[in-house]
């Protein structure tokens, strides 16, 4: 018995909280439980109001209390229960008992599933708004061995407990809902997720589906969707391609980071990481043990050829992954932005490594007009935190020269700011560099693929031309079509055809 016809409502409006836990109560394929700990303890409460529960809810439960919490889903190994670990323990534990307590010969159509959340909501005394794991595992049949999963954090906005709450329980329904009845189309479920909440109250800043029904789920795209649709500023991934929880990744940390387009990641993008890597090491208050290096990738980037194209995303994000290296994507358009999310995570040292042309964008005052300071607010914002630039040089074309922080030109109203961050060594050159290679660029590498040109496989880490083309990335196609087009290239530049 499948749920396949339960998928997609005839209403054009959205539905209300009342009518989507109806739906769900008076379905009587639908059984499940719900446990509930920390502050939220919101989303029953909705499915009780709503009337006709009996028949779908099996259990609801707080272990409010801390060691009855313990004695149910063990103890947590950091001591801590808002964590992702505690609530898959939530998950796994009450659909044991499930399965143990209710028999498939009685109950051959039912399909269960186990909601649960572990929440802490605002805090005065540590100036904290608060924040929580939300999960449901479900089936949506019950030939299924395997069960399907989407967890999911947030991070509470609103600066009262009850309203974070409510909040909550009406999130907690739309989860609950959308497993059921959007399930099929992901990326919508994710937007239903925000029914009848505005996107300023409450923010899901990490979401994983997995499971049988998500097999074909890439969760770094799901991810995407998060902040395309403003539901956060920033999202993380790591080398497994699995979606990371930017608190966790950050809290305490020395961050490197390195922003750029990465299409393709060159040689010269890992040789700025591994040189300032090894800078950074050497620096004062940076402990190597703490250190996490970040590949950054704005919105706008993804964005700079108008619509987002979710294949270019994925191609950027195969080969950084691949090269085992952990990948944020950010609306902060602005580095000062940048600098000041990270501080919500740490007070330890910081660094961002960049080329010339980036820092001489970083002075361009027409980014800061809508600031009230203008640049100088911007850069107190982003050199007040303890944070270093490590400047990797570029070739003047014209004199063949290379730009370094000592000889950077920047407008004659920048010069004395740019002293000033300069004599007070907030600025630092990559002098280890290889000048055989600063003449590699992403974009020129990205023009000869697409165009079917030859040797550029050399400019790109090892591996990654193997992978670009056995994956066909970045459009790559050395068929006959692609042939042809070289040749003409070849004839228009007077070289001999193939």
């Amino acid at each position: 018995m499948s749920v396949a016809t339960l998928e997609d409502n005839p209403f054009k409006k959205i539905p209300s909280i009342k009518h989507k836990c109806l739906r769900i109560n008076l379905n009587n394929k639908i059984y499940g439980t719900f446990s509930e700990i920390g502050a939220g303890q919101e989303t029953v409460r909705n499915f009780f109001q709503a009337g006709g529960a009996s028949g779908t809810i099996a259990k609801a439960m707080s272990a409010y209390d801390k060691d009855f919490s313990d004695a149910i889903y063990g103890i947590e190994d950091d001591g801590r229960y808002v964590t992702e670990s505690r609530l898959k323990a939530m998950l796994s534990s009450e659909m044991k008992l499930m399965e143990d307590r209710i028999s498939r010969e009685k109950n051959p159509d039912k399909l269960f599933f186990s909601y649960a959340n572990t929440v802490a909501t605002i805090d005065f005394a540590k100036k904290y708004k608060g924040h929580g794991w939300v999960g449901i595992r479900f089936q949506t049949s019950v030939d299924q061995t395997e069960y399907n999963d989407i967890i999911l954090h947030v991070r509470f906005h609103e600066n009262d407990a009850r309203h974070q709450q409510n909040t909550l329980g009406v999130l907690g329904v739309n989860l609950i809902y959308g497993a059921y009845y959007k399930f099929k189309k992901p990326k919508n479920l994710l937007e239903y997720l925000y029914d009848h909440i505005d996107k300023d109250k409450i923010e899901i800043d990490t979401i994983n589906f997995s499971g049988p029904d998500f097999k074909e789920v890439d969760n770094r795209l799901m991810s995407l969707q998060l902040i395309k649709q403003g539901m956060t500023q920033a999202i993380m991934f790591g080398p497994e391609g699995k979606n990371l929880l930017p608190a966790k990744i950050l809290y305490k940390k020395n961050i490197l980071a390195l922003r750029g387009s990465f299409r393709p990641v060159t040689r010269v993008n890992m040789e700025m990481l591994n040189t300032s890597l090894e800078m950074f090491k050497k620096q004062s208050k940076v402990k190597e043990d703490k250190i996490e290096v970040i590949f950054e990738i704005t919105l706008c980037n993804l964005m700079a050829e108008g619509e987002i194209d979710e294949t270019d995303f994925l191609d950027r994000a195969r080969l950084l992954c691949h090269l085992g290296q952990t990948v944020m994507i950010s609306n902060f358009k602005e580095y000062y932005k940048l600098v000041e999310y990270f501080s919500n995570y740490t007070k330890e040292r910081m660094a961002l490594t960049m080329g010339v042309n980036n820092l001489v964008e970083i002075f361009n005052e027409k980014y800061y007009r809508h600031l009230s300071g203008g640049i100088l607010e911007a850069f107190g914002k982003l050199f007040f935190k303890d944070l270093i630039v490590y400047l990797y040089p570029q070739k003047n074309t014209e004199t063949n020269e290379m730009t370094t922080s000592e000889n950077l030109i920047v407008h004659p109203r920048m010069k004395e700011l740019y002293k000033f961050f300069k004599h007070n060594r907030k600025l630092k050159d990559i002098t280890n560099y290889n000048p055989e290679i600063t003449r590699i660029f992403s974009r020129e590498v990205l023009a000869k693929i697409r165009n079917c040109e030859t040797g550029w496989e050399g400019d790109l880490p090892e591996g990654i031309a193997e992978m670009i083309k056995n994956h066909k990335l970045f459009d790559f196609d050395y068929s006959s079509a692609c042939t042809v087009r070289r040749d003409l290239l070849k004839q228009k530049n007077n070289e001999p055809s193939s």
